[in-house]
């Protein structure tokens, strides 16, 4: 299992700076951040060095991208009083800790990353045969490892990279986490949490390794949790003899599927800049209203008189995104019938989208106006990251006989 459950109250979560942000992030990723904020200590990044492994080519646009993405974040409520905002490459631990982890890390576990050879064959049109695209899942993990992040919020096709994660993080602490001593400084440990506790700590651990009773590690767990007047190496070195191996310098994180709802493009398929059928999170009003009046309907209607099917329109699957149970009902008959035309149905579609984007581009225009705030949101995010990334670092290097002390 190798998980600490206090870290699991950690969030981490970026996107990768390749433009503007559309209404397919703000429904899939940002709705998610904005409400998980409040729930969990949240870290969250404009992974600038990940949209280098697609976009190397082109590193003009990268610095507009990273702080526009930043002011849609915050425009879409993201708060910096609650959440960690920062940019990967103003971390560099990431880098580093990249590095270490490459050394221990097979090559065939990149390979066999679902997404290596399915972006390939996406994006044929870009040169992908390069290192930094082989490793650009191990760098996600050390973007999670570094913060020991609990959770990992994702959409299914990236569980396979948590996955991975998982594996790392093991593969690692199975090499490095039996420190010299690590039974003498268990046995000291114990003595710290007093011997109730202590017997209560050996009773659960037994049940768990000899009996798999998943019930007693949890109990643990939350014992281990309970105690205030232990360090954090301490903890860890009781979590891992707690699970049968050694300290945990590198926690598992957990997967957790993000509630995401499907967000059509202007033709029906996903929203994708790929597609070219996206709409802009601060889109102007009047482009907004053109990009959804000019959207195609059934092809059946092909006449005002002609009756339709809703769900052969792209324009329903907007209804399903925007629209109430009664407005809904209106478009089923009204199009099954003929009763209504193609524009009636696409004017709610319309107004909610504007009501939808009018606060966000009310509050991007302050943030548009005062760049030196955004700038130091920014800066005291990758401070505090900094700051936890270091502690980490240093464990890490000290595991692997790099600390010289």
């Amino acid at each position: 299992m190798n998980s600490v459950a206090s870290h699991h109250q950690r969030v981490l979560s970026g996107m990768r700076t390749t433009g503007e942000l559309h209404l397919g992030h703000y429904h899939g990723v940002l709705k998610n951040w904005v409400e998980l904020q409040h729930e969990y200590e949240c870290f969250f990044f404009a992974a600038d060095w990940h949209a280098l492994t697609t976009h190397y080519e082109d590193p003009g646009v990268m610095e507009k991208s990273v702080w526009n993405m930043i002011i849609d974040w915050l425009a879409a409520g993201v708060n910096p009083g609650s959440a960690t905002i920062f940019i990967q490459s103003r971390v560099p631990e990431h880098a580093e800790l990249h590095l270490l982890l490459s050394m221990m890390t097979p090559l065939g576990w990149l390979e066999r990353v679902p997404t290596y050879k399915d972006q390939q064959e996406k994006l044929k049109e870009k040169d992908l045969a390069t290192y930094g695209f082989l490793g650009y899942p191990l760098l996600q993990s050390a973007d999670i490892l570094i913060y020991k992040a609990g959770l990992v919020p994702v959409g299914e096709d990236q569980v396979a990279h948590v996955e991975l994660t998982r594996e790392v993080a093991r593969r690692f602490n199975h090499l490095y986490g039996k420190e010299p001593g690590f039974e003498e400084r268990v046995d000291a440990a114990l003595k710290k949490i007093g011997r109730k506790n202590s017997k209560l700590y050996n009773e659960l651990r037994k049940r768990y390794q000899e009996q798999g009773d998943a019930e007693a590690l949890k109990t643990g767990q939350a014992l281990l949790e309970s105690q205030h007047n232990i360090s954090l190496g301490d903890r860890e070195r009781l979590f891992g003899h707690l699970e049968g191996g050694g300290k945990i310098i590198l926690p598992e994180p957990q997967a957790m599927l993000t509630k995401s709802s499907k967000v059509p493009g202007l033709d029906g398929q996903k929203m994708s800049k790929s597609y070219h059928n996206v709409i802009s999170l601060r889109e102007a009003p009047e482009l907004v209203e053109k990009k959804l009046k000019t959207m195609p309907t059934d092809p059946a209607r092909v006449r005002r008189t002609d009756p339709g099917t809703p769900e052969k329109c792209p324009v329903w699957e907007f209804h399903l995104l925007y629209s109430a149970e009664d407005v809904r009902e209106w478009v089923q008959d009204g199009c099954q019938t003929a009763g209504i035309g193609c524009v009636e149905c696409k004017q709610p579609v319309i107004d909610a989208v504007l009501k939808e984007q009018q606060p966000i581009r009310e509050r991007a225009a302050v943030f548009e106006e005062d760049m030196k705030l955004v700038k130091n949101i920014v800066a005291e995010g990758c401070e505090k990251a900094r700051d936890v990334a270091r502690a980490t670092l240093d464990d890490v290097r000290q595991h692997m006989g790099l600390a010289y002390r």
